[in-house]
């Protein structure tokens, strides 16, 4: 047997090989094509539903803070009114102990804090933050001063 004899077989062999490659490459090729069509169109269902979860949590979450809002509003006017009573049923004892101004000092501030709990009251959430922006926004100095304030104190109520 002579090399020109092996070449043709050779030749052929080769030629359907290399046929073969190329036909299982395109094949690899156009599978993982699909596979990435596939992962784009998962990942954008998964953005989707990952949207709707947060959008849902939020909204669910606004009502939650507003609600707690509107109880923290209630709570607040409630104590301003128990504290009036308070020092307005101490006023006479005021009266007789230290003398009527104080017992005057004290009753003006009960009607003081029994009028800002109507206030509260008869004031919408809205309102309530516009008011709260704008003394912000009026006095930042005095707002950092009392946000200070009353962390230091909360602080120390959770120690």
């Amino acid at each position: 047997m002579s090399t020109s004899e092996t070449t043709p077989a050779t030749s052929a062999n080769t030629s359907e090989a290399k046929s073969r490659f190329s036909a299982a490459l395109d094949e690899a090729k156009a599978g993982a094509a699909a596979l990435g069509d596939e992962a784009k169109l998962r990942a954008g269902q998964y953005r989707d539903d990952a949207r709707s979860k947060g959008e849902t949590w939020s909204s669910d979450a606004k009502v939650k803070s507003r609600e707690l809002a509107q109880d923290g509003k209630t709570k607040a006017s409630e104590a301003l009114s128990g504290l009036s009573r308070v020092i307005d049923e101490n006023a006479a004892t005021l009266d007789e102990k230290l003398g009527a101004k104080y017992g005057d000092y004290a009753r003006s501030a009960s009607r003081s804090l029994q009028e800002n709990a109507r206030r509260l009251d008869e004031r919408s959430l809205e309102e309530l933050t516009e008011d709260g922006r704008t003394a912000i926004r009026n006095s930042p100095v005095a707002a950092v001063g009392i946000a200070a304030v009353v962390g230091f104190f909360f602080a120390r109520m959770f120690r």
